[in-house]
Formats: C-alpha cells, structure tokens, sequence
C-alpha cells in the first residue's frame, strides 16, 4: 500500500481555502476608510504618521501575501480574477487601490517567467477578459492600471509555450506591427497603446494568448453580454467583436459559444444586442463554417425563429458560401432516421438516437439558397444540390413518424433550388402534372423522379452540361446506398433519352453494362431494361459482345426476377443481332442457357427452354453448330416433359419439335397433347439417335444419370427410365465396369420413398441384369461383341409402360412401329453403304 507524505494537502482543496481567505481580507480591507479619513483620527502628527504606516502595512501584508502565493504557483494567478470580480462591488476608492496591487502582482509575475519555455498559468484568458474591460474604465486612474496589468499578462502570455506563439504569430505578420514592445530593463514602461483603444486590446490579447486561453477570454466576455449593467454589456460585444473579427480561426469551442448565443437570443435580447449575437455567428462561419453548420443542423427539428436568424446570420457572406453549401451537402449524404453506429452523447435529446440533421439541413437550405450571397454558389453547386435533395425527398417519406411536422423540407429546398436557378417554369409545369403531391408518396416516388428529370429536359434547362458530368461521376466514383443508385440511374437514364439517341455514347453504356450485375436488384432491372431499348440499334453499339456477356452474367443472379428481366433482353437483343455476330456467339449463348433449365423457378425453367428453342430455329442454317447445341441439351429437354409445371412442359415440347425439326426426327406427332406419353417420346427419340447419333449414347446416359441425385421426384422418375432405354440401346458398348456404375445408381433408387419410382428402378435393374447376362467374361470377347452389334441393331419397344393408357398405347404403338421400320431401312442401307 502506498502512502502519502504526512504534509500532503490536496492542491484543490488547498486553492479553496487559500481563496476562501483572501476574500475575507479583502472584505476587511473594504470596511476600512480611506488614509485621509484615518489620518483624521490621530491627535497629533505622531499618531497621523503612525496610523498611515499601519494603513500602508496593512495593504503591503495583503500585497505581500499575494506575491508569496503567485511565487510559489503561477495558477494563483486565478485569485487576481476573483479579486477584480470583489472589486467591481466596491467603492471606487478601493477599485483603484486592488488594480495597483493587481498590476504589481502581475509586473511580478511577468518578471519571474521571464525566459521559461513553459508557463503554466491557465486563467490568462479569463483574467484578461476582466482586464479588457477595466482598460476602457470613465476612471483614468483605473484605466492605467488596468492597461498596465494587461501589459505584464501579455508579456506572460507569451512565454506560455514559446513555439506555439512562434508559429501563431508566423501565421498572423499583418498584425505583427500591433505587437507591444518590450520595455528597457528597469525603466518604467506604460503602454498608453492599451487605454481605450479597444482594436488594440483585441489585436494583442488575440495574438498573444493561445488557442485556449482566447477560447476563454471569449467566453468571458460573452457571458457579460445579458448582465444587467448595459455599460459593462456593451464594452464586452464591442470587444469580443473585433477579437473575432482578426482571431476568429483560434477559437476551439465553437459549439460551446453557439449554444450560448443560442441561449441568449431565445431570452428576448435587445434588438441592438441580438443583431451583435448574430454578427458573432457571422465571424465564426467566416473562419469555421464547418463547425458553425454542423452544429446549427444539430438543432431539434423543425427549426424555430431563433434557429432561422443564426442560420441567415451563417449565409450573410458570400466568400463563405460554396464551404457552407459543401458542408450542407455532406450532412445531406446522411440518411434520417438512421441510428447512430456508435452512441455518443448528445446535447439534445431529439438527436440522441436517430439522425435528423438531414432533415434540419433540407429546412436550412430553404432559408440559403434565396439570399443574394448564395446566387453564384447555388449555380456551382446546382447538380450535387438537386440530386441530394432527390434522394432526401424519398428518404423523408420513409421517416415522417418521427417528426410530428407534415412539411416535406426537401421537397420545399428542391422548389426553392429550382426558382433561385431560373427554373420557374419547371416548378410550375411539375405542379400540374401533380408532381409535388404524389412525390411524398412511396409509390409514386420513382415516377416523381423521372416526371422531373423530363421536365427538365423539356425546358432544356441550362445546367444539363454539369448535371450530367456530376451524374457520370456520381456513378463512377461515389460509393452510395444501393436506393441511391436507384434514383440515380432513373433520373440520368431520363436525361440520356432526351438528349442522346440510342446508342448512348460508350463512356454511359459502359455504366449500363456494369450496372446490369449490381448487388442491388432494382439497379440490374432498370439497367436491362433500358438496355432492351437498345435492341433497335443493338448492331451499331460498340463492345456489343461484351454487352452480351455482361446480360448472360446476370443469368447467375440470386433474384429470379433479375434473371427473367436478363433472359427477356438477351432474347430482345438476339432477335436484331446481325446474324454474323449471332452464329459466332451461339454456342456461348446457348451454353448459358443449361444451368437455367434446372433453376427452381419454374418460370425461369420454362423461359430459358424456350428460349433456347427460339436460337435453335435462328440457327437453323448452321447445322454443324446446331447438332452439336441439341446433342448437349438433348437429356434436360427429355426430362423435363415430366415437370409439374404446364408451362415447363409446352416450352420443352416446342423445343423438341425444333430439335427434331432440324436433325429430321419422326417425333413431331408424339409430341402433340393428343398421342403424348413420356415413354413413347423417349423410346421414339432413342430410336432416332441410334440411327443418326450412335456415338452420343454413352454421353447421354452418363447426363442422365446426374439426375437420379436431383430432389424432384418427376425428374428421378423420368430419369429412371431414361437411362433404361439409354442402357438397352448401348447395352453393346457399355463395359462390365461401366454396367457395374450404372447399376449402384439404380440401386440407391430401390430405397426411395416414391413407391413408382422403386418399381421403375427394378424394371432397370432387370434390364441391366440381363445386359450383363450377355455379356461374355473375357474382355477380347466383348470386343468381338462390340464389333459384331455395329453392324446389327435391334430396334426398341416399350420397356416401362410408364402411364400408358389403351387408346393411346395403340394409336401409338403404330405410330412408333411405323417410325421403327422406317428407320430399320435407313439403317440397312447405311449397313449396305458401309
């Protein structure tokens, strides 16, 4: 355990007391009389002379007492402070006496830190706002005093942190020539320069006194501003004026004096004073504008009148303007309502939770953009306003619970941008169409976006050359909320139309085409759609390749409606594609379609199937490239005439009857609503590629077999039997091994839950069980047998009689035996040919 000395006084408790005595003291000095009234009470010279020396005694011991303590520590320095706070209640007799003892104290002071690197003395500034005052006193006597006090605590002052100065005073050379010289050595030195000349006093105590000590000296004296001694009000605005006026940068505690100002102004000020607070605002936006602005939208909201006049008080200069508009426009980046990530405390409990500076700045820009210093900023800034108040028009209709205000503020700042622009005629013609009213609700936002966007291009408004530059960086550069981009892409897409034909120049395709894969799904369906527009002039885009991939990537989107809009451009496209460009994509493009053939959304399913049929039929005179892109997507296509979906099972219907169109099948009646069966189709396609594309059929069954893992039912149905017949029909090509795979997937369905499925299973089974019957052990002899069973092929019959009813199995049956003799022939002659 650590223990203190047995001396140790806490130093505050210390001060306090120390304090505490001498205003007892001083107290006591107050009720003495003065020398001549003392003198009067002696009786003869003697006690005249002997009463003087005890009156001098007395206020030497005082004196003396206050050297010994200042000695010791500079920070007693404060006692100075509240003795001219006990004077300013005395006589004026003791008033000129405490200011002598006081600029001794100093003159003491000043000459004990003379050459220190460091000073700690922290009530300069406090003590010098006393000072000032005293230093335009009716009493000259006074007025001396206090200037020469003022003296010795600037000559201190300037020994608190000598770097610090150097480099303020480095800063500040117009005002040097103001500077106090100082005085010879032992030579008496009263700087008359400091008696009521109040742009001196401010001049010097603002290029002396550190960025802090100056807070202090401000906040002094304006707290002196409401008391009730109007002289001592008025000398204090008049200083505290001009220290701003030269030294306003070197003020830290900008909130803490608006807050006050604040104050005072809503406690009904006289109309002199009130106009002095808010020149105060005035001169700190002149310095500070980020500050004074941050800290006026920090306000409750809806602003009141008070609130109003700082906020006109912050406009009145228009060198300041375009800092204000910027940090206004930084607030407006803000969303309201937000929650704060990090709770910090606040000043204010209508801004502790939530953020509702957005709202206070759409209200503060009412109340700028009019005035007549704002007109040149308001044309810089003419795009970056529009858009931020765009956006804080659709942000404030999500967030009016939290006002109990029904005024839209964004919405009043976005009218009153457009009059200060000379865009009355817009704000008039927005009117009719009903703009303003729907524009608050969420419905219709987007609408109210784009009805502005054409308004503005109707009227040709002058600043579409820098709104449409802010645009293109806005969409380049500027990270934003994913509902920004939104906004963003509806109102330049408008712009782009009414002043550009399609194609858009590459430098905004480009935006379009990296906007079609945006994380926000409302971001890719307005990029596609307008890129659908562009189908028309789709052959004279630049990097129209790159803008079909950039549609197919869109393919992979977790949003299925991402993925319709992307299939239903990529059609659109397609369609006007010059047929060069198309074939040399085909096969890229098709390719993108598989994966979709099997997404769990059955319009999806069924659009992409389609979809692919339709390139299919546009590709109909490539038939290398055709056979190939049929072959590949042959075993979805089958399957998925089993889907549940009505819709996937026409699409897959019309796709098959293009396939078997182009490689000149005989399916196309089977495919037809009054003779289909699952399995008639299947055995009769089966049939046609063991006549057209035996070497395929390992490849399709090995597709097949991919689909017993699916979780569909009706897809491990039909795939069952697919592989069935895929296995009778290669059954002569397929190795013992190969049989051996085919069969452990097959058995795994035994086990499954569908009681139609297991039986289907079983029939493959027994079908496999008797390839493998067949086969001989010796792997010579299966080669034989490969050989010998090119040259006979047995044509196929129904293995399932999967949900075959009697009609149709008959009227079928035919139909199937007639397309099996027929290419029984064309396989006899090939046999005969080879």
């Amino acid at each position: 355990m650590k223990f203190l000395p047995y001396n140790f006084v806490d130093p505050l408790i210390q001060f306090e007391s120390q304090l505490s005595i001498i205003e007892s003291t001083f107290k006591m000095l107050c009720s003495i009389p003065t020398l001549d009234t003392v003198k009067d009470m002696g009786k003869n010279e003697d006690d005249k002379e002997d009463l003087e020396l005890l009156y001098r005694t007395i206020f030497n011991l005082f004196e003396d007492t206050l050297l010994m303590l200042v000695y010791k520590d500079l920070y007693k320095l404060q006692i100075l402070k509240e003795m001219i706070t006990w004077m300013n209640q005395e006589s004026s007799f003791l008033q000129e006496r405490a200011m002598t003892i006081i600029s001794r104290v100093l003159s003491f002071a000043s000459r004990k830190v003379k050459g220190y690197t460091s000073v700690d003395a922290p009530c300069l500034g406090v003590l010098a706002a006393e000072l000032s005052l005293l230093c335009t006193h009716s009493d000259p006597s006074i007025t001396q005093q206090a200037s020469l006090g003022m003296y010795h605590l600037l000559c201190i002052a300037k020994c608190q942190n000598a770097d610090t100065v150097k480099t303020a005073n480095a800063k500040n050379e117009r005002y040097m020539e103001n500077s106090l010289p100082i005085p010879p050595a032992g030579i008496e030195y009263l700087p008359k320069i400091l008696q009521q000349d109040k742009t001196k006093i401010a001049q010097n105590i603002g290029q002396a006194l550190l960025p802090g000590l100056l807070t202090d000296f401000v906040w002094s004296l304006l707290i002196k501003i409401p008391l009730p001694n109007v002289t001592t009000a008025y000398e204090a605005a008049i200083l505290l004026t001009l220290t701003l006026e030269y030294y306003a940068q070197k003020i830290t505690m900008v909130s803490k004096i608006m807050d006050e100002i604040y104050k005072q102004l809503q406690e009904n000020s006289s109309p002199s004073m009130k106009q002095v607070l808010l020149w105060l605002i005035t001169l700190l936006t002149r310095t500070s504008p980020k500050k004074v602005i941050f800290h006026l939208m920090d306000y409750s909201v809806p602003a009141n009148s008070t609130l109003i006049l700082m906020w006109q008080a912050a406009g009145l200069e228009s060198q300041v303007a375009p800092q204000v508009l910027k940090t206004i426009l930084l607030i407006l980046k803000g969303k309201p309502g937000e929650k704060h990530k990090i709770m910090v405390q606040r000043r204010r409990l209508s801004v502790d939770s939530v953020n509702m500076m957005p709202v206070a700045a759409s209200q503060a820009l009412s109340t700028l953009l009019p005035l007549k210093s704002y007109k040149k900023a308001v044309a810089q800034f003419f795009p970056q306003l529009l858009m931020a108040l765009l956006l804080q028009q659709f942000y404030s209709s999500e967030v009016k619970l939290l006002t109990k205000n029904t005024v839209c503020y964004a919405q009043e700042a976005l009218r009153t941008l457009l009059t200060c622009s000379g865009l009355q005629e817009v704000d008039s013609a927005l009117k009719k169409k009903n703009c303003w009213s729907q524009f608050s609700q969420t419905l219709f936002h987007h609408h109210s976006v784009y009805l502005i966007a054409k308004t503005l291009s109707e009227h040709k408004f002058p600043q579409f050359p820098e709104t449409l530059r802010y645009l293109y960086k806005l969409s380049v550069e500027d990270p934003r909320r994913s509902e920004d981009m939104v906004i963003t892409i509806i109102f330049l897409t408008e712009l782009l139309n009414n002043f550009f034909k399609d194609p858009f120049p590459e430098e905004f395709l480009s935006l379009f085409r990296n906007w079609v894969n945006d994380p926000n799904p409302a971001v890719c369906k307005l990029s596609l759609q307008k890129i659908a527009t562009m189908a028309p002039v789709i052959n004279e885009t630049e990097n129209v390749c790159n803008l079909l991939f950039s549609i197919i990537d869109a393919f992979f989107s977790k949003d299925n409606n991402v993925v319709i809009r992307a299939l239903l451009t990529l059609r659109r496209l397609l369609i006007k594609l010059d047929k060069t460009t198309y074939s040399s994509l085909c096969s890229r493009i098709a390719s993108s379609y598989y994966p979709l053939m099997d997404h769990s959304n059955a319009g999806i399913r069924s659009m992409a199937i389609r979809h692919f049929g339709e390139l299919l039929q546009d590709m109909s005179h490539h038939t290398r490239v055709l056979n190939d892109l049929v072959i590949d997507s042959l075993v979805p296509l089958i399957l998925f005439l089993e889907d549940t979906e009505k819709r996937v099972f026409q699409a897959c219907m019309y796709t098959l009857e293009v396939c078997a169109s182009s490689l000149h099948w005989f399916t196309t009646h089977l495919l037809s609503d009054e003779y289909y069966s699952y399995e008639l189709v299947v055995l009769d396609i089966c049939n046609n590629i063991l006549v057209s594309h035996k070497q395929y059929i390992t490849e399709l069954l090995s597709d097949a077999l991919g689909y017993l893992r699916s979780s569909r039912a009706y897809l491990r149905r039909a795939s069952i039997i697919l592989v069935g017949y895929f296995t009778k029909l290669s059954g002569h090509l397929l190795l013992k091994d190969e049989i051996e795979v085919i069969s452990e997937a097959i058995d795994r369905e035994l086990q499954d839950e569908d009681p139609v499925i297991v039986g289907l299973a079983k029939k493959t089974q027994a079908i496999l069980q008797d390839i493998t019957n067949r086969m001989t052990s010796s792997n010579i002899k299966q080669c034989f047998q490969r050989i010998f069973n090119t040259f006979y092929i047995k044509r196929l019959k129904p293995l399932y009689y999967y949900n075959l009813t009697c009609d149709l199995n008959i009227s079928s049956m035919k139909d199937s035996e007639f397309n099996s003799k027929k290419a029984d022939e064309e396989v006899e002659n090939e046999d005969i040919s080879e």
